[in-house]
């Protein structure tokens, strides 16, 4: 859709006027006004809200990596061990 002819808008606006009135339309405005204002200070409490969650979720993540890499730490220092502890029996049984 492309601009919109003048004629359409001087039309919306004395169709507004004689609707509402000439003294309504400042108050129509301030309330569009307020209901932007509105609008986006909730927008920006959500996102806001948002990047908190993530923040907290990419927190609790990091903390369960690293002790899953503490497990899988030892898990390998036990199999090593094992590992170690075979080698040595295999030694003593072939000598």
């Amino acid at each position: 859709m492309g601009p919109v002819p003048n004629d359409i808008i001087i039309l919306i606006v004395v169709a507004i006027i004689l609707f509402f009135g000439a003294t309504k339309i400042p108050e129509i405005f301030r309330s569009l006004g307020r209901a932007t204002g509105e609008f986006k200070k909730g927008k920006m409490e959500a996102e806001m809200e948002l990047m908190q969650m993530q923040q907290a979720q990419n927190q609790n993540i990091q903390p369960n990596q690293s002790s899953k890499e503490a497990d899988l730490q030892k898990k390998i220092d036990e199999l090593q061990k094992q590992l170690e502890d075979l080698k040595k029996e295999q030694k003593q049984q072939n000598s």
